[in-house]
């Protein structure tokens, strides 16, 4: 379903039931619980100097970046975004949101645009963000599911998908990178890559 209609169908419950939204990404307590992710890679694996994390609405990116620079304030924060769905980049670049309008991409949890908080956030740290294509969307996925035996859907795969996709500006600026992964909802039916047959 598209973003309007889901959309559409929350308004109707909550005016059916009376039921409190909580926004998924663009309020400060999200924000907060999102961010734990990154203090529990932090802990867990000392002296990264980079850490990437999906972008979409923003609220991951933004709890991600607090928490980092609150621990660590000479770290670098990135966000990872499909370049076929690349508002937030232009966003920041801008200096405004620019709203995702109908984006095609595989990494369909990344559809929406930043929200005000997270938008804020995210300009104050001056958060760096770069896109992945498609293809290496769908390299990534393939590569997380050979080498660690998971399966990320492509929304989380984008963190990887970066690194691909801009090698050299990796290797020349970072030694320990650390990627948040944060979701598996794939249709394993459906899968864009064909998994290695068992031998």
């Amino acid at each position: 379903p598209t973003l309007e209609a889901r959309e559409s169908t929350l308004n109707q419950v909550v005016e059916k039931t009376g039921a409190v939204v909580v926004h998924p990404y663009n309020n400060p307590l999200v924000i907060a619980g999102q961010g734990t992710a990154s203090l529990e890679l932090l802990r867990d694996v000392p002296g990264l100097d980079a850490v990437i994390a999906p972008v979409g609405g923003g609220g991951l990116l933004s709890g991600t970046t607090i928490c980092a620079k609150s621990l660590k304030p000479d770290i670098q924060v990135i966000g990872a975004e499909p370049a076929m769905a690349d508002d937030a980049m232009r966003s920041l670049r801008e200096g405004r949101i620019i709203p995702s309008v109908n984006p095609r991409t595989i990494a369909d949890g990344l559809l929406t645009s930043l929200g005000s908080i997270t938008f804020a956030i995210l300009s104050a740290y001056n958060t760096t963000i770069l896109t992945a294509s498609e293809e290496n969307i769908v390299r990534a996925m393939q590569l997380i599911w050979e080498r660690m035996k998971i399966i990320a859907e492509p929304s989380s795969a984008v963190a990887l998908a970066i690194i691909l996709e801009h090698s050299g500006y990796f290797r020349k600026n970072f030694s320990r990178v650390g990627i948040i992964l944060s979701g598996g909802n794939v249709d394993l039916q459906n899968l864009p890559f064909a998994p290695a047959k068992p031998a």
